[in-house]
């Protein structure tokens, strides 16, 4: 089949197209406008068959769209950064209403200080919400996820909402060679969706959202979305399987590279792990046993997957694109977790970069793989790093400077 040159943002359009969604409730911000302006486009159109509102802020539109997908209809709404927060509130309901509404996320930084490139802190603030999170490196795998993201949501032994999330402008809008399925192959994958859970009909009322008193019953229904996002990793089995064997193509909870023989591991997520596949690469040439691993999933978090990957690893360095003031990089503490109880386990080293899409450069690279192999020789760790050149430090000081700040 033919491949397109398609930027992230329209893959991810051709994902909700070829999912046949029946309403988009949308409002924009940018980087991930793009991608409701096409759809706009496709059903302006008639080239694709499906309601799409206009909504006055993205609390409402989070709010339609769960409310849509408690009807019975396959539900499709998109945002990025404040917008996403702007929703927060919302994301708790829906996700507790137990609908399978599909949400792209285009990651940007948080503010302030504004900024327009992209790090996780909007996605990760997500992780205790309920949505299911899967996270995106190329373009043909955001077109892809949306797909599985649809047959995973709507399964009956999850019945979770889920969030694709890709990095604003470095992925959003760069232009990559994908493959768009067949709409009868993917028929094949994702028939009509057939709500047992939740739906309007006339003759069948129900009530839905209702509220518990008492904390037991509350526990009861907490607990119950727990379960069934932790059902979510067997059922993905499932689906990651019938992908490859109607699409051809394979993607597991998490990415290996290059990990087989490994005893220097690079844990990064999203798009800028093609930046450490490249590192991962140098190092080889170098005689560093170098690897990476990409968690895909984070919520659920892959825990036996990545327990089993690290298995035999001299030193791990998680690579934060995100940081929790006061605390530290997110993933190096959702790792470390997943690692302590192990008899044997890895030394894990924390650092911070690619903050609002600052660059991570060859030297930082190097800088990570020469800190893991002094730890696995003193066996000493040191404290979190967060990266930074001396040209980026100069600049800041030439900065400072002008605001007459020292």
């Amino acid at each position: 089949m033919a491949k397109e040159m398609l930027t992230g943002n329209a893959a991810a359009a051709w994902g909700v197209r070829l999912a046949e969604v029946d309403y988009i409730p949308a409002y924009p911000i940018t980087p991930q406008t793009e991608i409701i302006e096409t759809i706009a486009k496709w059903i302006s159109d008639g080239e694709m068959d499906a309601g799409f509102v206009t909504m006055d802020s993205e609390h409402s539109m989070v709010t339609a769209a769960g409310a849509a997908s408690a009807t019975g209809a396959r539900t499709f709404t998109t945002t990025s950064s404040q917008g996403l927060m702007y929703g927060f509130e919302m994301l708790f309901t829906v996700a507790g209403w137990r609908v399978p509404l599909v949400m792209v996320n285009v990651s940007r930084g948080l503010s302030a200080p504004i900024t327009l490139g992209p790090d996780h802190n909007d996605i990760l603030a997500l992780r205790d919400t309920g949505f299911l999170q899967i996270h995106c490196e190329t373009c043909q795998e955001v077109l892809d996820s949306v797909l599985m993201a649809y047959r995973l949501a709507e399964d009956d032994r999850v019945l979770l909402p889920l969030m694709v999330n890709m990095d604003g402008f470095f992925l959003s809008f760069t232009r990559e060679a994908v493959e768009v399925p067949d709409v009868e192959k993917v028929r094949s994958f994702l028939p009509e969706y057939q709500p047992e859970h939740a739906f309007f009909r006339a003759g069948q009322p129900m009530a839905q959202g209702v509220a518990v008193l008492g904390g037991e019953f509350y526990s009861y229904f907490k607990y119950q979305m727990h379960l069934a996002s932790q059902n979510a990793l067997e059922v993905y089995r499932e689906v990651s399987d019938d992908f490859e064997r109607i699409f051809g193509r394979k993607y597991g909870t998490i990415d290996e590279y290059m990990m087989e023989d490994a005893e220097y591991v690079l844990v990064m997520t999203n798009s800028f792990s093609t930046l450490g596949k490249a590192a991962v690469k140098r190092a080889r040439e170098n005689g560093i046993k170098a690897g990476l691993l990409r968690p895909r999933f984070l919520r659920p978090f892959p825990e036996a997957d990545i327990r089993n990957a690290l298995k035999g690893k001299k030193a791990v360095a998680v690579i934060d694109q995100n940081i929790s003031v006061g605390k530290g990089g997110i993933i190096y503490s959702e790792m470390a977790s997943c690692l302590y109880n192990e008899n044997s386990r890895p030394l894990m080293l924390s650092f911070i970069g690619g903050l609002g899409g600052k660059n991570i450069s060859q030297e930082e690279f190097d800088l990570i793989f020469e800190k893991m192999i002094h730890a696995e020789d003193s066996g000493i760790v040191g404290l979190p790093h967060l990266l930074y050149t001396k040209k980026e430090w100069e600049g800041i000081k030439k900065l400072k400077e002008i605001a007459g700040r020292q």
